[in-house]
């Protein structure tokens, strides 16, 4: 054995009870677990190294449903925001928008795309030197700080085959993201995401979103869309995704299933009888959420879709245009643009949370007062600006969470001065807040929500519990103490009481420090 973890309160993420053990490592994986009180006769286990955690509770690590550390992990190999959380695994390609699959001039047109989530990767000691999934995940396995699994980003698929059209696909461009897709899934995605208020993934409609789930279910995947309001229509736009994926025979994860703006407040229990109908009925799914009420994402992404077709250069034209400019503002205050979910826009519930000019910094944790102030951000920082959208409500937050088929997604943004605290604090606030605090949860029902649930979901036959065979991916927590260091006024701060993350056996976090380990690896569709 390589190491015991002796007197360990284990949480195995099943959901049962806890109970005391020794549990032994080795090569990676879990070898014995032996219970307090097991019979007479069965030695405690040994091994090179031993242990105490007496007082710390013993689960398998977390998993990140939804993650926007597509570069990050690249870029900074500590990636404290994470492995200090006690995140194992993330699952990257989220909202339809991400780095793979593509070819020169995708890829330099995504990194400009979504510069506000990620930067656009200039700062970064490496050439973007993949083109297909294959290849993303094979520069992650040459070592990352956790595990990373991989969606199929449909908007950069359609951005590769069709354009910044807003039009249906023609029979050739279907063809070929229907190769796309299977391609990928060959190589190893789980599934494949959807931006459906983010352009150009937002121009297809439902018939070619169902013709490409059908190939991500041929390989036995889960489309993850983030759908088409979260605001106006947000039911229906959930009941959108379950109909189609139904007709698709594809399994449903949905993005950070939230209920926003006034049109919603208190609805939470209609999307979940909505989505206990459909379970009844046969439906495989399942959601994300995390645990704090205000979303994250990119100034421009609230402006009308038409504004953006053509691509960044496009929006910036128009935006230059007073005539234009002010149909844009009509559609944002007046009518409710599709990009702030067809509710019109209440320009102090949006926060400056990162500006790419160093310049505008000044302009970081203030609230927008006006239109003609979001248009400069807009054309001096290039459509870089990302903001903190104070648009959610504290009862469907916790409603939501209770669900059977839930489970927990940071949604994290690592990009910016004074990004959303949920990116260094969803885990533990989980944990501190919502179980310890305030008892939304039992501390046994939200480890498997964050283990078992999720490891499900992405058909990991070997990850989410504590099992003798299980991979050693494991977090050790203090359930008096955990709690999430991460506030809007420092939302970089780490966490407490996760003294001890191991990925395969080896420890990233050690007694509260992160170690120079790099074991994680892509994880690839089994």
């Amino acid at each position: 054995m390589d190491l015991v973890l002796r007197d360990a309160e284990v949480v195995d993420g099943s959901g049962a009870p806890s109970y005391r053990a020794d549990v032994a490592l080795a090569d990676g994986r879990i070898a014995a677990i032996v219970k307090e009180g097991a019979a007479a006769g069965c030695q405690r286990p040994t091994a090179r190294r031993v242990m105490d955690v007496e007082g710390l509770v013993l689960s398998p690590g977390f998993i990140d449903m939804h993650a926007h550390s597509d570069l990050a992990l690249l870029r900074d190999p500590d990636h404290s925001a994470k492995a200090a959380q006690g995140v194992t695994l993330e699952v990257l390609g989220q909202d339809g928008l991400s780095y793979a699959p593509v070819d020169d001039r995708t890829l330099a047109e995504v990194r400009r795309a979504i510069t506000g989530w990620n930067g656009d990767g200039s700062d970064i000691d490496f050439d973007f030197d993949w083109r297909t999934v294959g290849e993303y995940l094979d520069r992650l396995d040459r070592g990352i700080a956790v595990n990373a699994a991989y969606l199929i980003p449909q908007g950069t698929v359609r951005m590769y085959a069709v354009g910044w059209d807003d039009r249906p696909a023609t029979e050739a461009e279907l063809n070929r993201m229907r190769q796309l897709v299977a391609e990928s899934m060959e190589q190893g995605a789980v599934g494949m995401s959807s931006g459906l208020t983010y352009t150009p993934g937002m121009y297809a409609p439902d018939a070619e979103l169902t013709e490409l789930c059908r190939v991500v279910a041929a390989y036995d995947g889960y489309y993850c869309p983030h759908h088409r309001s979260y605001g106006a229509g947000a039911l229906e736009a959930y009941e959108e995704m379950v109909r189609l994926t139904r007709d698709a025979g594809c399994a449903l994860h949905l993005a950070h299933a939230t209920m926003n703006f006034g049109v919603n407040e208190g609805r939470a229990p209609e999307l979940l009888a909505l989505l206990d109908e459909a379970l009844a009925a046969g439906s495989d799914i399942s959601l994300d959420t995390y645990p704090y009420t205000p979303g994250c994402t990119t100034l421009a992404a609230v402006l009308p879709s038409w504004a953006h077709e053509g691509g960044p250069e496009a929006l910036l034209a128009r935006l230059r245009d007073d005539a234009t400019a002010e149909r844009i503002r009509h559609h944002l205050e007046e009518t409710g643009s599709d990009g702030c979910h067809g509710v019109p826009v209440d320009w102090p519930t949006i926060e400056i949370s990162g500006v790419t000019d160093p310049s505008l910094s000044p302009f970081i944790g203030r609230h927008l007062d006006s239109w003609p102030t979001a248009r400069r951000l807009l054309l001096d920082d290039r459509l870089g600006t990302t903001i903190l959208q104070h648009v959610g409500h504290e009862e469907n937050v916790r409603a939501i969470m209770r669900h059977r088929v839930h489970t927990g997604g940071s949604d994290g943004i690592l990009q910016g001065s004074k990004p959303h605290p949920r990116a260094y604090g969803t885990f533990p606030e989980y944990l501190g807040r919502y179980v310890r605090e305030e008892s939304v949860l039992t501390l046994e029902e939200c480890v498997a929500h964050l283990t078992s649930r999720p490891a499900a979901r992405l058909r990991l036959p070997d990850r989410g519990l504590i099992r003798e065979g299980y991979r050693a991916d494991l977090t050790l927590f203090d359930p008096t103490t955990i709690a999430a260091g991460a506030t809007y006024a420092a939302p970089r701060t780490l966490p407490t009481g996760i003294p001890h993350v191991l990925i395969d056996g080896h420890f990233v976090m050690e007694d509260g420090k992160r170690t120079t380990a790099l074991p994680g690896r892509a994880i690839r569709r089994t």
